[in-house]
């Protein structure tokens, strides 16, 4: 017999076109098969339905990641040396870093792999990466490799240079570049931008089969534990989308994931005798093809229109993109005639410019209505920007969390005061017309629903700044873009974010209403997660 739930007794914030408040909630197996006044849908309900009395709880849909890279939060923990400092961790300096690298190599047999991961050059000690010779003094028998919290560039040491054959005669790549010194010549062992790194830079990097599912195991609770029950792999490689492909088919993964695979994979991908058109597990789905245009602000790398506020690198004080102008547009136009929808990284201003001139002749040679092409990151996104998306149809999802992990060395060392006010402008967005959604880009940042929705709202610095009130959200706003605005974002929205007839049964349920004006928003936590309805999730009272 299918398992029927009447929720009632608390807020049931719908998050429907109306922003609708319901006072109760019907379940049938996985679905939600009413909505409305708890009187009429006890007359609705099957013999035998389970009633939960939420208490005064506010219940809302299940909160969806729409940009992030499951599940590299649970490799970090399982596999990987955590060298995070600052908001992040308590990696303070380069020799706290260097000795929990030494303690991993001394556990590694020689010849293997020591990989560090979320080093922030902006809030260590040094305000620096570790050198080559650094990591030379750890170990000459091991390759290692230490990987920037952006994901964006890296250093190796000497071993690992010599296996990538790397040397001081290495011509730098489009896009990418190997760190010299600048009086001798000599690689420091910095290596930036994905086209350099190769495949160190992908998420999946010395991970095996057993490995993946065991770090999906974890990501998977932890996102499920904060009220996420759909997530998204935002960078696959076809490795990466093998090791998805192996869930079989009837295996629940107790999570829903959108996975985009790397838009240079195609046509290669979707097209032939090794075509991949879907992937087996039908809690998986093919998305979005996925590009870059540019880089990281913590490595100056993002592309901006004007040059960096205090510029660390005087060969290119504007930063760089990852691809020509004619190299990203033939990319735009090669998938938007192949009929996907492409999300494209697009940090800086510049950056941008290049994705949006691309999708306009793109447009232009094929028009395509309701393409839902996004900006991903859209850190720098000005007025005639916005306003041209809104006529393109472009839509964008904003790294808000910016705001409070790096929003202070935006305004002394990025940008400046007065651009660092316009980051993750979702106020302008609004005003304009475009349709948005927020993300931590885990593991960049940790999802967290609610934080990031306080980001959002309040722009309030780590050390307490607001940066550019104008660009503040209500909450209501920032639960939509986690919400509904998210599973519109990839073509999701008639299967789940709003609590609606006929929708998935995904709930979160909060110990407090988070458009309460009288709650402090930071105070809110999810209590209870429901995954096709069943709770997945329960706070311990502890």
């Amino acid at each position: 017999m299918t398992a029927s739930i009447l929720y009632h007794n608390g807020p049931i914030l719908t998050m429907d076109d109306q922003n609708s408040v319901a006072g109760a909630v019907l379940t049938i197996g996985d679905r939600i098969a009413g909505v409305g006044r708890l009187d009429d849908l006890r007359q609705k309900a099957p013999d035998g339905t389970e009633e939960v009395d939420l208490r005064g709880q506010t219940m809302i849909p299940a909160f969806i990641d729409p940009h992030g890279h499951f599940p590299d939060p649970g490799f970090i923990t399982l596999f990987r040396v955590d060298l995070s400092s600052g908001l992040r961790g308590d990696c303070a300096d380069i020799p706290t870093a260097l000795a929990r690298l030494a303690a991993k190599a001394a556990q590694t047999p020689k010849g293997e792999w020591v990989m560090g991961v979320l080093f922030d050059n902006t809030t260590i000690a040094e305000r620096r990466m570790p050198t080559r010779a650094e990591l030379d003094s750890v170990s000459t028998e091991h390759p290692i490799w230490v990987l920037h919290a952006s994901g964006h560039n890296g250093v190796a040491n000497s071993m690992t240079l010599d296996m990538r054959g790397i040397d001081e005669a290495s011509p730098d790549p489009v896009g990418g570049r190997f760190g010299r010194d600048p009086v001798t010549g000599r690689l420091t062992g910095l290596i930036e931008g994905l086209s350099a790194m190769g495949a160190m830079g992908d998420t999946d990097f010395l991970i095996d089969r057993e490995r993946f599912w065991q770090g999906f195991d974890a990501t998977r609770d932890e996102y499920l534990s904060y009220g996420v029950t759909a997530a998204q792999n935002a960078w696959a490689t076809r490795a990466l989308l093998d090791h998805f492909n192996s869930r079989s088919v009837d295996d629940d993964p107790g999570i829903d994931l959108t996975v985009l695979p790397i838009g240079e994979l195609e046509p290669e991908l979707s097209q032939g005798a090794s075509a991949m058109h879907r992937l087996a597990n039908p809690h998986f789905t093919l998305g979005p093809r996925k590009l870059f245009a540019d880089g990281a602000f913590q490595l100056q790398t993002a592309y901006l229109r004007d040059r960096y506020h205090r510029p660390i690198n005087p060969q290119a004080p504007c930063g760089m993109p990852y691809m020509t102008a004619q190299e990203l547009t033939a990319q735009v136009h090669k998938l938007h005639d192949l009929g996907f929808q492409i999300h494209c990284h697009c940090n800086g201003d510049a950056g941008a410019d290049l994705f949006l001139d691309a999708v306009a002749s793109a447009l232009k040679a094929n028009p395509r209505d309701d393409h839902r092409h996004t900006v991903i990151h859209g850190q720098l996104l000005h007025d005639d920007q916005l306003a041209r998306m809104a006529k393109l149809g472009v839509t964008v999802s904003f790294f808000s969390a910016h705001i409070h992990f790096w929003g202070d060395r935006h305004a002394d060392t990025f940008l400046g005061p007065e651009r660092a006010a316009g980051i993750s402008p979702a106020g302008a967005a609004e005003r304009h017309g475009v349709r948005f959604t927020l993300h931590n880009d885990a593991s960049v940042t940790p999802t967290r629903p609610i934080h990031l929705a306080h980001c959002a709202v309040n722009r309030m610095t780590a050390t307490g700044q607001v940066l550019g009130p104008d660009q503040r959200i209500s909450v209501l706003s920032a639960l939509r873009a986690q919400t509904i605005d998210a599973a519109w974002q990839v073509f999701q929205e008639h299967q789940r974010g709003s609590i609606e007839i006929g929708k998935l049964a995904d709930f979160a349920v909060l110990n407090q209403n988070p458009l309460d004006t009288t709650n402090t928003l930071l105070a809110t936590v999810a209590i209870r997660t429901i995954r096709h309805g069943k709770t997945v999730f329960r706070k311990s009272s502890n």
